[in-house]
């Protein structure tokens, strides 16, 4: 048992400077006072990445996933901060040598939500409208549906890409509902159904890292607020993308349902512009482990790969 010290102790709390990720951050902190019972005090310390300087092009032209980690995951392994709350979506395959994670909190709302002025959804766009995105998933989802949209590169924090849409840039856009719930936007989208737009993998849900040698008492306050039902979605869906070798250079989706007493995971890759769309399932017993969990991420994805004949398309090219 840990005892704790008779007052309260500073942890420090490493995230992004923008909205939505300190929104996440104040959550953590504020549940790790709650479950430390005050012995824990977290101190946010806010980092600018490479991914957040980057607001007009994709993030595959200037390196992918890891953009928005980077900078945290490198205090971290020097012990400049003390735990690290991510948007999993945006976390690499494979942490660093020394990192684990240690908690899983409640997923947001994993759907992604339409957001436009003139629209209610995207079959409403009249023909040739323009769709700001810098998501190769959502752009490959939408012109499976719509392909006569033109599609502008969109990109910027929750509030940003509200301000473009309202200055005209495009006529439409998709914002993930659990960023718009945590900032307290979401009427500003439409939901759209999971079996019509597949989600990215672990989106809605943070991550919360700190270093495998983290203080007993740390580590243990962090535990507690993982949520299992998270923890099993987070493990199914990042093994799934991580044996398609997933680097936002394939438009990749995944989701990870209840159903009574199953899981169900949900997998779907598509051709870069959305002729070709490959989407299968696999289901487990909700008994099942986290190890199990992975298989079934391997599984579905080892399906995919053979229908798609063992090779994926990637994008190369500066749009």
């Amino acid at each position: 048992m840990v005892t704790h010290p008779s007052a309260p102790r500073t942890v420090r709390l490493g995230t992004r400077a923008s909205p939505l990720a300190l929104a996440q951050a104040h959550q953590i902190a504020d549940g790790i006072t709650s479950a430390s019972d005050g012995a824990l005090f977290a101190e946010i310390v806010t980092f600018t990445t490479t991914g957040d300087q980057l607001t007009t092009e994709r993030l595959i032209n200037s390196g992918g996933k890891g953009l928005f980690t980077r900078e945290l995951d490198d205090a971290l392994s020097r012990g400049e901060i003390d735990f690290a709350v991510h948007s999993l979506k945006d976390v690499p395959a494979l942490l660093p040598e020394g990192q684990i994670f240690a908690a899983f909190p409640p997923r947001e709302d994993p759907r992604d939500g339409f957001v436009s002025k003139t629209a209610t959804s995207l079959h409403d766009l009249p023909a040739g409208a323009r769709l700001g995105t810098a998501s190769l998933r959502r752009e490959a989802q939408a012109l499976a549906l719509r392909p006569d949209l033109g599609v502008v590169t969109f990109r910027g924090n929750v509030q940003t890409r509200l301000r473009k849409l309202d200055e005209g840039q495009a006529d439409a856009t998709f914002l993930a509902m659990a960023g718009l719930n945590r900032l307290g936007y979401g009427d500003a989208a439409t939901p759209i159904p999971i079996e019509d737009m597949l989600p990215a993998a672990a989106q809605g849900i943070i991550g919360v890292v700190c270093r495998e040698d983290a203080d007993p008492l740390l580590y243990e306050t962090l535990r507690k607020l993982n949520i299992p039902d998270s923890e099993a979605a987070a493990i199914a869906e990042r093994a799934f993308l991580s044996m398609l070798d997933g680097s936002c250079r394939t438009p990749i989706a995944a989701h990870l349902s209840a159903e009574g007493d199953q899981w169900r995971l949900t997998g779907e890759v598509l051709s870069l512009r959305g002729e070709q769309r490959w989407r299968t399932s696999r289901t487990a017993p909700r008994s099942a482990g986290l190890d199990e969990l992975a298989l079934l991420g391997e599984a579905v994805a080892r399906e995919i790969l053979e229908a798609a004949g063992g090779a994926l398309p990637r994008f190369t090219d500066e749009k």
